[in-house]
């Protein structure tokens, strides 16, 4: 068995996918995901005469993509909620989502989602993103917010499906890293 998008049990050799607030146990699994990914599409932004336009556009050669770890956050002594949740298979880790609520706007800003491969397109990713909604409404935001490369097509329209919009872009977010030359798309929905 496993569970659909909408959190239904269905047959499949998969097994039964559970979602559940992460333990400490599980961030050494978190950690193993590999988040990268294969494009045949970019969104690409274009700036001219003070305006900013993005469209999504066909690559020749298909783009891999793998992410470089992360530097382990410091404590900055925020006391803003968090809120980490996991998806699995019986002992297999399938993807996580990591979310914070900042009370002086009302948001939540989705930190890190990431699916494991073998689990991709079935619909695991917006069964963790019900449950950072669910974790806003506890919260009273109005918004849930979150930041993606532009050249990370597949995760742009998931959140498109999943009702998100744009609102918003960086062209210099990425300056000094090893994504440097790529854009910072801003996406966000409103809370139900």
């Amino acid at each position: 068995m496993r569970t659909t998008g909408d959190d239904a049990a269905v047959p499949g050799e998969a097994g039964t996918v559970a979602y559940r607030p992460a333990r400490a146990e599980d961030f050494a699994a978190i950690t193993e995901i590999d988040g990268s990914f294969t494009t045949d599409s970019v969104f690409e932004v274009t700036a001219a005469d003070g305006m900013f336009t993005i469209r999504q556009t066909a690559l020749d050669t298909p783009l891999h993509k793998t992410f470089p770890d992360e530097p382990e956050d410091d404590d900055d002594g925020d006391a803003e909620p968090t809120h980490t949740v996991v998806a699995v298979s019986g002992d297999e880790l399938c993807g996580f989502l990591q979310a914070s609520f900042a009370p002086w706007n009302a948001r939540v800003t989705i930190r890190d989602i990431e699916v494991a491969p073998p689990w991709r397109g079935r619909g695991i990713g917006s069964g963790l993103m019900r449950h950072a909604f669910d974790f806003a409404r506890e919260h009273g935001a109005v918004h849930v917010w979150l930041e993606v490369s532009n050249i990370n097509a597949p995760a742009v329209r998931a959140y498109l499906r999943m009702g998100f919009g744009f609102c918003g872009l960086d062209t210099t977010l990425y300056d000094g890293t090893e994504s440097a030359g790529e854009r910072a798309l801003f996406m966000s929905r409103r809370v139900d």
